[in-house]
């Protein structure tokens, strides 16, 4: 499980594709925490959370013992972060593709 810091204004994971963004000092957003913000401890604690939720299917006890411990860090339970995870996973990190134009074609008058 790796949380890369790119630069000092982004976190990333090779496991997931959640995301977590400064916003300005030590202000953060994740991308399964829409609305909040979030000290940088808590941005890596939330990504960490996030890698453990996606890389397997169902965590193990152990793993539900530490999620518990990381979401109260959060001010969740560790079934709200499960939940949260899940229903938020958008990947914020891939780029769109741009629309493809046509051709102009000119009416018919038939």
């Amino acid at each position: 499980m790796a949380i890369e810091v790119i630069t000092a204004s982004m976190m990333t994971s090779d496991e997931t594709t959640h995301i977590a963004r400064c916003v300005g000092g030590d202000r953060w957003v994740v991308s399964w925490l829409p609305g909040r913000t979030l000290t940088g401890q808590q941005a890596v604690t939330a990504m960490t959370i996030a890698t453990t939720v996606t890389a397997r299917e169902e965590p193990t006890a152990a793993e539900w013992a530490s999620l518990d411990g990381m979401a109260l860090d959060l001010g969740l339970t560790a079934r709200e972060a499960v939940y949260m995870v899940a229903i938020e996973n958008h990947d914020y990190r891939r780029k769109t593709a741009k629309p493809h134009r046509r051709p102009h074609e000119e009416p018919s008058l038939e």
